[in-house]
């Protein structure tokens, strides 16, 4: 039961779609490091999200059009067995990323935040060793590296005179860590592992351009190019600290869940010209909490399936325009197939996104109104044991 049902409650935890910040599309899981033996695992994951909503009515009303893009994740994972207490893992993914583009008013859609766009990429590589003192207790720890790359534009009336603002942030690469306990009981396929994962903190090499300021308003001064310039920008990758528990409650059933906290409040993007002429950056996110709770079933020796409820609460209403959604309530289905070394899991995720209001200004000035979204995600799992 563990080997099989556990398979599936990876994949349901780590590849449904998270939308945490409105950038984060995998949890970086440390799952395959309590696989038994030497094990490669390869994983995809295709989510099709639907958001969209309309200007608020005092500003016309227009349809914003679909303003998150399709996308891909893949992964790949290999835990080697060293010892009978010492093993290792390494594993490559895309935690970050974004596809915000907001049809223009020419294109049917939004007058206030058309032609907003934002595009974030990234790729991640965590080497981890786990040593276990016992059946019981073991540590965990290792180095994360993080490369990623940003471009953002910003246009629509809600920008007023920064409007046609562009921000690009060139590639960077920067290091972490993450250390975490683990406990053990398996004959009732038993375990609780608690993880820190540290902030990662880049330094992008930033170029920005936009229009003309007028630096006094209707003042004697012309209006210059003020947004104009190339400088570094410090961001910082959220830390986060996740609960991992699973326990066998009858024979072939295992009820398992995760509670993860990240501090999106310590991720900002502040380019510097766009603070001088604003007083303000491109990116502020609160904080997030998401539970997850699942039970997973062996139905027969080769076939068992799994499904989970993920629930993240809501914030502010107000949210970045660059990150439209507020809070998730999320169902996974799981089945697993294994034969012989080879175990395969596919799943499928229907989240339901929380309503919310973008903002632009100072003080913060809804402009839009985003209700009604979801997001539906496939993801495939492939796994060989050696």
């Amino acid at each position: 039961m563990k080997k099989t049902i556990a398979g599936a409650t990876a994949l349901l935890i780590s590849a449904a779609p998270v939308f945490a910040g409105g950038i984060e599309r995998s949890t970086q899981s440390i799952g395959i490091l309590f696989e038994e033996g030497n094990y490669l695992e390869f994983n995809a994951q295709l989510t099709k999200p639907e958001v969209d909503g309309n200007d608020l009515a005092i500003f016309g009303g227009s349809p914003t059009g679909s303003v998150a893009e399709d996308f891909n994740v893949v992964g790949f994972g290999y835990k080697h067995q060293f010892t009978d207490k010492l093993s290792g893992a390494v594993i490559v993914e895309h935690p970050y990323g974004a596809d915000v583009d907001y049809p223009t008013a020419a294109q049917g859609g939004s007058v206030m935040l058309g032609g907003t766009k934002a595009n974030v990429e990234s790729a991640h590589i965590s080497a981890i060793g786990r040593y276990k003192f016992n059946d019981a207790f073991a540590v965990h720890g290792g180095l994360r590296m993080t490369k990623a790359s940003g471009d953002v534009s910003l246009s629509g009336l809600a920008y007023g005179p920064v409007s046609g603002y562009r921000a690009r942030l060139d590639n960077d690469s920067a290091t972490g860590w993450l250390a975490g306990v683990s406990w053990e009981r398996p004959e009732i396929a038993a375990r609780v592992a608690l993880t820190y994962y540290s902030e990662i903190e880049h330094d992008f090499g930033t170029t920005e351009t936009g229009p003309l300021v007028d630096p006094d308003g209707p003042g004697p001064l012309p209006s210059l190019p003020l947004l104009n310039a190339s400088s570094t920008t410090k961001v910082k990758t959220p830390s986060a600290l996740v609960l991992d528990f699973q326990t066998g409650v009858a024979a072939d059933t295992l009820v398992f869940g995760q509670i993860r906290h990240v501090k999106w409040s310590d991720f900002t993007v502040d380019p510097q010209q766009f603070v001088q002429v604003t007083g303000g950056g491109l990116v502020s996110l609160e904080d997030t909490t998401t539970y997850t709770l699942g039970v997973g079933r062996r139905f027969t020796e080769n076939w068992s399936g799994s499904a989970s409820i993920s629930y993240e609460p809501e914030g502010d209403d107000l949210v970045s325009p660059l990150a439209p959604s507020n809070g998730r309530l999320g169902l996974t289905l799981a089945g697993v197939y294994t034969q012989d070394n080879w175990k395969i899991t596919g799943g499928i995720n229907y989240t339901k996104l929380g309503d919310a209001q973008p903002e632009t200004g100072t003080p913060d000035t809804a402009r839009a109104e985003m209700t009604d979204n979801h997001a539906v995600s496939l993801g495939l799992r492939v796994g060989y044991r050696f």
